[in-house]
């Protein structure tokens, strides 16, 4: 699973996902990608999830880039605890993905091989995304 090493603050706001994404829009690696077309906080285990779908229905050939890292830590109070006394501890990591963000790239297979495992990918994310190719 994916988290940063080091972090400058222990806990953090949980913040808007407002706008488009500028940077990392376009296919910049790999021949195809998958683009998010709506905004969401993805967690360090939907992005293992999908990774793990791409190699294994590309059977491990070609090469595979995750364009997303999971650096806000998420807190979590525990169950049937009463309000008040502070914010609860660390639970897991995440990433905030804005429209228009490519996610995932693939390289070294054919068209059809990578929509489908890109596909695969994104039935285990929470949302909508599409197939994209590279712009030569």
């Amino acid at each position: 699973m994916m988290f940063p090493k080091k972090t400058k603050f222990r806990k953090a706001f949980k913040g808007k996902i407002k706008g488009f994404t500028i940077v990392g829009s376009s296919v910049s690696y790999g021949s195809y990608g998958l683009k998010a077309i709506e905004p969401a906080r993805l967690t360090a285990r939907q992005i293992e999830a999908a990774r793990r779908a791409i190699s294994k229905y590309v059977k491990r050939a070609g090469r595979v880039w995750i364009r997303i890292f999971p650096d806000i830590p998420v807190s979590k109070r525990p169950a049937e605890v009463r309000m008040g006394k502070g914010k609860g501890s660390n639970d897991h990591w995440a990433v905030r993905v804005h429209p228009g963000r490519v996610m995932f790239e693939l390289d070294g297979v054919s068209e059809e091989t990578a929509e489908e495992a890109l596909t695969l990918a994104a039935s285990k994310l929470p949302i909508r995304a599409k197939f994209v190719r590279r712009i030569v």
